[in-house]
């Protein structure tokens, strides 16, 4: 799947960060085949005050099937939903979300902290869902997270892995030197990228081949050809798969933890509704997001729609 730049830099990059932290500082100032929800709980009345919901995504594709998964399970569960897609980068959507145009929007747990609080150490899945809840301006809130992570991580061929035995960051840092990282030209200076490489892992790559593709297509032939042995690749990105390339494990966690997880204003949304997106979140995986954008990106060319629709029946959320 080939990813934009704009899509490296809205949601990868952290852009905005003082803007968001400034808003959300304002703001706090100023005040399968049985369905899914068959075992949920009962609700126990409205949180909000209900009604039609308006789920929003950022400016790429995946946010927009994640959208339409939202939109698609709330209606099947009885809660109107509709969708407003390509609303733009974080710090427009996170506007949208706390002006209640939309009510709704896929988010990425680690840049979310990072957004509404730059100063953030934690890494961890565990660690940024304890502190996220606490960070987010009056009025926003987060539901569960799911399994299915979307997140840099350092990617080889199967030849390079077995030629230097690599499964893990650690092992890639013991000939880190004869290596070459193909990576947007931020890879660096980002604190994950060089720096962080260096820092947790004691890696210095022999050098840096800077692609403006956000772990493309170039960046996938460059790979490929041996032009560069490591690439930064996000983990939802169907290439991995397709071409048997291994993701290498990052036991320091030097890519920070990007869970995917709904965020939302609280005045609307009901117990229904959370119960409804929690329910997705917790059967969503990285595999169904690699699947879903192939379906988008790939050769078939679903829309995102027509793609979150097979899905939701798949999962068993909206009837055969």
């Amino acid at each position: 799947m080939k990813e934009s730049r704009q899509r490296a830099l809205g949601r990868r990059a952290f852009g905005g960060l003082a803007a968001g932290v400034g808003l959300a500082m304002a703001l706090s100032a100023c005040g399968g085949s049985s369905n899914p929800l068959s075992s949920a709980p009962a609700s126990s009345g409205a949180s909000g005050s209900g009604g039609a919901l308006v789920i929003g995504s950022a400016d790429f594709p995946e946010s927009q099937i994640l959208g339409e998964v939202y939109a698609g399970a709330l209606n099947a569960a009885g809660v109107t939903a509709s969708t407003k897609p390509n609303i733009g980068s974080r710090e427009v959507y996170i506007k949208a979300v706390q002006d209640g145009s939309v009510d709704v929007v896929p988010d990425y747990s680690g840049n979310l902290l990072l957004y509404v609080n730059k100063d953030a150490t934690e890494v961890s899945a565990e660690d940024i869902a304890k502190a996220l809840p606490t960070k987010l301006p009056q009025g926003l809130a987060v539901l569960d997270a799911s399994k299915a992570e979307d997140k840099d991580a350092m990617v080889v061929t199967k030849a390079t892995a077995e030629k230097y035995q690599l499964k893990s960051i650690e092992d890639m840092a013991k000939v880190c030197g004869d290596l070459v990282i193909g990576a947007p030209a931020t890879f660096a200076e980002r604190a994950y990228g060089l720096p962080g490489l260096k820092k947790n892992y004691n890696c210095v790559p022999k050098s840096l081949e800077p692609f403006s593709d956000g772990g493309g297509a170039v960046t996938l032939k460059a790979l490929l050809s041996d032009q560069v042995q490591v690439a930064d690749i996000y983990t939802t990105t169907p290439s991995i798969p397709d071409n048997d390339l291994v993701v290498l494990e990052d036991p320091k966690n030097n890519f920070i933890a990007q869970q995917v997880l709904p965020l939302y204003n609280s005045a609307k949304m009901t117990d229904k509704a959370k119960e409804t997106l929690n329910a997705v979140s917790k059967v969503l995986t990285t595999d169904d997001l690699i699947n879903l954008n192939r379906a988008v990106s790939g050769s078939q060319k679903q829309n995102p729609k027509d793609a979150a629709d097979a899905w939701l029946k798949e999962k068993g959320f909206v009837k055969q």
